[in-house]
């Protein structure tokens, strides 16, 4: 079985999303065989990724941070969305923090770099914003070795 998992920032400015799609179902192609999709289902790019990947007939593990992950979201659409991602997932792995820490994030990014063969990152290159941000997430995936695939469109920032 081949597993990917993904990485990248919430907030994907309208001007770089066609791309991110493209480099995400980019990333899927010519794939065989059977697939397992690592993702916390956060808003923006785990989110997309999981879309793709159910797409794409891979088996979704969710991987949820905290106890009281469902916080984190800011509204009820936001809420809905992942409650309706973590319902088709294969399986959850669910982390001993009890609240959305920075701490909790960094565990959960670095729970799906240890277990996936690649991990694609969305992300503009630019250092994390807090603890456990993508580009901390990237950082860990290559220091054990692990191929990392950027997908961001170059000569967008982030707000």
């Amino acid at each position: 079985m081949k597993r990917i998992g993904v990485t990248g920032h919430r907030s994907i400015p309208q001007e770089a999303r066609a791309h991110v799609l493209d480099g995400l179902r980019a990333a899927f192609r010519g794939l065989e065989g059977s697939l397992e999709a690592f993702s916390s289902l956060a808003v923006g790019a785990d989110q997309l990724f999981a879309d793709i990947a159910l797409a794409r007939g891979a088996e979704l593990t969710v991987v949820i941070p905290s106890g009281d992950y469902e916080s984190s979201f800011a509204d009820a659409g936001e809420l809905a969305r992942y409650r309706a991602l973590k319902d088709r997932a294969a399986r959850e792995v669910r982390l001993d923090y009890p609240h959305s820490t920075d701490e909790a994030y960094y565990a959960a990014g670095a729970y799906i770099a240890d277990h996936c063969d690649r991990l694609l990152a969305v992300w503009d290159g630019r250092p994390a914003r807090g603890l456990g941000g993508t580009g901390d997430i990237v950082t860990y995936a290559r220091s054990l070795g692990r191929p990392v695939t950027v997908i961001w469109r170059e000569g967008v920032e982030r707000g």
